[in-house]
């Protein structure tokens, strides 16, 4: 083991256990709350009001599970007990060296976009809500190793705009949003709709997470032809990895849609998407914007877009040994964070952690490594020094 250090880790997923609404919520929206409910097949599914759309438990958990998709865990008590348990979770963090780790949903969307499945603006800014209060209940063990990441009601500019003031107040240290509006017939993410959500995170100081598979995902990833024409284990490893690119068109909505230059201090985050293809969509984009002469169009653009990229926003790696070794003195290596997506299918698990660091930065200056692995994210999310060693119990 080359690297013997704590890390931070910038996405991870909580598994909610089956109360998280149903406890919280009013009498008036118990019918209605998304709640969890268990099969006759004894399967764990997840259900919102009346509506028969149902995720499996199982699917959110398949860390440490033998067999890859399409099988997964039952139910709830066939997932690793980390995956739900705070106090699960963080013993797991110390095997592995994590000293923090980012958590962001799975029921609700990775851009809250399932509370619109509700149908009623109430109850869907009330699980919004209910949420937010649980995640930072949910790290009361020790909330100096967790970063929480607020939900928002996106449908809901004024609401949302209240939330990020109230979850600021209450702990939460980014602000979960959709990169693709226009999937759900809003706006798209640069219309001046959005302008008071880009000054709320502002004024408080948080990041605006943009999460892989926060727009209109189903089609890549469930596609009943493509399981038919191309079989079930290429099809999840294209379905996925189609997600992951799908955040780069987001990006360069972002990007060329003048938010960053019009909100200086805005800092956005790239979640789960990868580095190595941002040298290329860098590069493009400069291109373009010369040709097309877009600061002629949009004068607020003092710079090219590739700049504001490097300055505003930064991405997270955790599978990729060839971006950190090339791409990140064009990225930045101060625009850098490291994940482990514990506990989706794909995520680093166990001593798989240990060995992708190695294999990723063992062979990086310390300096370098420890930028990316811890420094960048304490400086964004605030989290302060670990207060001992890590013990390398995952060797």
């Amino acid at each position: 083991m080359k690297y013997a250090d704590w890390f931070i880790d910038a996405d991870t997923h909580v598994t909610e256990p089956g109360d998280v609404w149903t406890s919280r919520l009013a009498e008036k929206h118990q019918e209605l709350a998304p709640r969890m409910i268990r099969t006759d097949e004894g399967l764990d599914m997840w259900r919102f009001g009346r509506h028969e759309r149902q995720i499996p438990v199982g699917a959110t958990a398949m860390a440490g599970w033998p067999d890859p998709f399409p099988s997964m865990p039952k139910n709830l008590d066939e997932c690793a007990p980390a995956a739900y348990d705070a106090n699960a979770r963080l013993e797991y963090m110390d095997e592995i060296g994590a000293w923090a780790m980012a958590l962001y949903p799975n029921v609700g969307g990775f851009g809250s976009e399932a509370f619109l499945s509700l149908d009623d603006p109430e109850l869907m800014l009330a699980c919004v809500q209910a949420y937010n209060d649980w995640l930072i209940d949910w790290i009361s063990p020790a909330p100096h190793r967790f970063i929480p990441v607020m939900a928002t009601p996106f449908w809901d500019v004024e609401a949302s705009v209240a939330e990020i003031q109230r979850c600021r107040e209450i702990g939460h240290k980014s602000i979960l949003f959709t990169a693709a509006p226009q999937d759900y017939d809003m706006p798209f993410i640069g219309d001046p709709h959005w302008n008071p959500i880009w000054s709320a995170a502002q004024d408080v100081d948080l990041p605006i997470s943009l999460h892989i598979g926060s727009g209109d995902f189903q089609d890549q990833l469930m596609n009943p032809g493509r399981f038919e024409a191309h079989g079930i284990g290429p099809t999840t490893v294209s379905g996925s990895m189609s997600v992951l690119i799908a955040n780069a068109i987001q990006l360069m909505d972002v990007a060329m849609s003048g938010i960053l230059p019009r909100n200086p201090k805005l800092k956005m985050v790239s979640v789960e998407s990868g580095i190595g293809w941002l040298p290329f969509v860098k590069e493009a984009l400069n291109h373009g914007f010369t040709y097309a002469r877009v600061d002629e169009e949009k004068p607020e653009f003092k710079k090219r877009p590739g700049d504001y990229l490097r300055e505003q926003v930064w991405a997270c790696t955790f599978f990729e040994e060839f971006g950190p070794h090339t791409v990140l003195d064009e990225v930045g290596v101060d625009r850098v964070l490291f994940e482990t997506d514990y506990p989706h299918p794909v995520c680093l698990y166990g001593a798989e952690v240990r060995e992708k660091i190695d294999a990723a930065f063992g062979d990086l200056p310390e300096d370098v490594a420890k930028k990316v692995l811890f420094s960048n994210s304490a400086e964004l999310y605030g989290v302060a020094d670990p207060d001992r060693p890590w013990s390398g119990s995952a060797e």
